[in-house]
């Protein structure tokens, strides 16, 4: 049963993204929203969550994102992908318990030939990759990158470090850092 005053949203593509209302800016207060999604007979659902941010709630009491199945519920998310003190689905694959009929080209890859750099989508025929939040798919359709060249420095004194510091930097990123100072003063690196 639907809640009054609740937004309901209807997904039925072989796939698709959802977001909450506003996003990326932060959601309104009071807000609910439930997205039906389904799919043909002999499909499976996947869910991944590329980007994770709710305000705080102890035990998922108040903000809270549930995953629903024929009335079972999978998982229940809160908080920040920030904090490890509420429970957020970090890279885990939400699945829905009806069996699936299609060849999964996103499962049983080694490392060395993964089919994409952060998340793979399957559907009907083939595959596609997105990348967490903050990062860009490369030309290739396979690589995560981020968007780096913009970055001008004109501070006095200061920290310059690759994305994703102190992790190795991503592939394919080709990042051109500018340092401008005033008149009369040096740069020391």
């Amino acid at each position: 049963m639907v809640p009054a005053g609740a937004q309901v949203f209807s997904l039925s593509d072989m796939y698709g993204t959802i977001n909450s209302p506003n996003f990326p800016e932060p959601y309104p207060k009071e807000a609910e929203v439930r997205w039906n999604i389904s799919v043909p007979d002999g499909f499976q659902i996947r869910l991944y969550f590329l980007h994770f941010d709710l305000e705080p709630s102890y035990l998922c009491e108040y903000d809270y994102v549930k995953v629903e199945a024929n009335g079972e519920e999978l998982a229940a998310f809160c908080g920040r992908e920030d904090s490890d003190t509420e429970q957020v689905p970090g890279e885990q694959v939400i699945s829905s318990p009806r069996n699936s009929l299609n060849v999964d080209e996103c499962r049983d890859r080694n490392d060395e030939d993964l089919a994409c750099d952060h998340f793979c989508h399957n559907y009907i025929g083939g595959y596609y990759c997105s990348c967490r939040y903050g990062y860009l798919l490369h030309s290739d359709n396979r690589t995560c990158r981020v968007e780096c060249s913009d970055n001008v420095f004109t501070e006095l004194s200061g920290v310059l470090s690759s994305s994703d510091f102190p992790n190795p930097y991503p592939k394919s990123s080709d990042c051109l850092y500018h340092i401008e100072l005033e008149d009369g003063f040096l740069l020391s690196l």
